[in-house]
């Protein structure tokens, strides 16, 4: 079940079946889908309910799925929602996050974790692995190495190893004061410098498009710009 509350220029995103640790039926990535894409907020939080982030996939539905190829692409079509978001998503980590899990958060802009944090791709152990994005994303973030040994041992790391090879970018006891402080930046500045470094093209044309958009923003913002100057 998916829960959405808007609160000025922070949505709050809740992945709420706490008895199955969040773990995500095709219905419930549709929903997540849908509350990604329909913000309007410069700043979403993406946040588990209970004690845990998100389990990953619900394993009743892998179990009984008919169309494996289907499920798998309908993460994808998710995680690459969160990517694609024209707002700042914000993957608060607190407690456990398991394979489908780590996938969502690997696609969010930043990824935050409390001290309970624990991060893990375990499906190596049941004879599956991470398909929504996460052998695409996982070695792109924590570099090859990590991502293999991650992958292929199936082991659960704790926040502070999370930190330490860049899986999340900090340690905090409260996700959503992250959020909100990233919230009170000027929101155009954030929706664009988020789509340059989420570029994928060739250097030349990402410098160009970054020229280009340092001018947009300098026209949007100069007589700011000046008064900050006089500070």
């Amino acid at each position: 079940m998916i829960q959405t509350a808007d609160d000025g220029d922070l949505r709050v995103v809740t992945i709420d079946r706490p008895g199955r640790r969040n773990a995500l039926r095709p219905t419930d990535l549709e929903d997540l889908e849908a509350a990604i894409e329909s913000a309007d907020a410069p700043v979403v939080l993406l946040r588990g309910g209970g004690p845990a982030f998100c389990a990953g996939a619900d394993l009743d539905s892998v179990a009984d799925l008919g169309d494996p190829k289907s499920f798998a692409k309908l993460g994808q079509r998710v995680a690459d929602t969160i990517e694609a978001s024209e707002s700042v998503v914000v993957a608060g980590i607190d407690g456990a996050a398991r394979g489908g899990g780590v996938e969502l958060a690997l696609a969010c802009d930043v990824r935050v974790a409390t001290p309970r944090a624990t991060l893990g791709e375990p499906g190596v152990r049941i004879g599956l692995f991470g398909a929504w994005g996460g052998t695409v994303r996982l070695p792109r973030i924590v570099g090859e190495g990590h991502a293999l040994e991650l992958s292929l041992s199936g082991r659960v790391v704790d926040a502070e190893e999370a930190l330490q090879m860049g899986l999340v970018s900090r340690i905090v006891d409260d996700p959503r004061e992250v959020a909100e402080a990233m919230a009170e930046n000027d929101h155009q500045s954030l929706r664009i410098i988020k789509a340059r470094l989420r570029d994928r093209g060739s250097d030349s044309d990402r410098l160009a498009a970054e020229a280009e958009a340092f001018a947009t923003l300098h026209e949007a913002n100069v007589d700011d710009i000046a008064a900050s100057r006089d500070e």
